[in-house]
């Protein structure tokens, strides 16, 4: 592995046994390269392995088979965490303190973990709210705490789980713009699941299509178009189309949902 990949799945198959003693493929010998600086969005059916996928890369689960190879000093649970579609905020906490806990988890000086949470919190449209506990607040300002939160120890490869399926679409749209942002100003890797072709494109340097179950990558898609994209513009509609034909074709559906 280069210096230049953040991650590489080789081979990597996973089965569950289910609640009726049969087994479940959850992925059969996917392969993925992540190159350093990407933002790859991984798209594919309901149950065709992004969730168990992502998993195996954060560390939360093993694979049956293949290799799982991350870049140097790329440790699971320090510098790669995980944004999930329902906010993991302490509900005991003030946005502030939320933000700082990885802070604190690392010995970082109170002045210094204090500036940063109130720095990210404005980043992500926060000012103001750094006393406010999360039963006080929307779930799209929950999410943008839960985001917050995940990049205040500077993360190298940010792992999100269809983290704005549960807020309206005005509010999506605000957060996949500012997470496009905070992405761009600081140069870490982000893997992204998703269901939904629309937010993959708006979002995706890469979007790799996952097949019906058992996973694995079929067709990627290189998504060059100029940033912030527009829903309106012609090339972003082509995009679009090309990727629901692929979807279409090797999934058997118009979409991942």
């Amino acid at each position: 592995m280069d210096s230049r990949t953040m991650l590489q799945l080789s081979h990597m198959s996973k089965t569950y046994c289910s609640d009726a003693g049969s087994s479940v493929a959850a992925l059969d010998g996917l392969d993925l390269t992540v190159g350093a600086g990407e933002f790859v969005v991984l798209i594919g059916p309901t149950g065709c392995g992004k969730t168990t996928l992502l998993n195996i890369v954060a560390g939360l689960d093993s694979p049956d088979a293949g290799e799982v190879r991350r870049a140097n000093g790329l440790l699971p649970g320090r510098n790669m965490p995980c944004v999930f579609q329902h906010y993991t905020l302490f509900p005991w906490r003030t946005l502030l303190r939320n933000v700082t806990f990885g802070l604190e988890m690392r010995g970082t000086p109170r002045a210094d973990r204090l500036a940063i949470a109130a720095n990210l919190l404005a980043k992500v449209g926060l000012t103001g709210f750094e006393q406010a506990y999360p039963h006080e607040l929307s779930g799209g300002m929950r999410q943008r705490a839960a985001i917050a939160q995940a990049l205040a120890t500077e993360p190298k490869l940010l792992l999100m789980d269809e983290p704005f399926g549960a807020v309206d679409d005005a509010t999506r749209r605000d957060l996949q713009q500012a997470l496009v942002d905070l992405w761009q100003e600081g140069g870490m890797t982000v893997l992204f699941v998703t269901h939904n072709i629309d937010e993959a494109v708006v979002l995706g340097s890469r979007v790799s299509i996952l097949s019906a179950r058992p996973g694995r990558i079929v067709r990627e898609f290189r998504i060059d178009l100029p940033r912030p994209r527009r829903r309106t513009d012609g090339a972003f509609a082509d995009q679009h189309l090309r990727i629901r034909e692929a979807l279409i074709c090797e999934t058997g559906k118009p979409d991942a949902a």
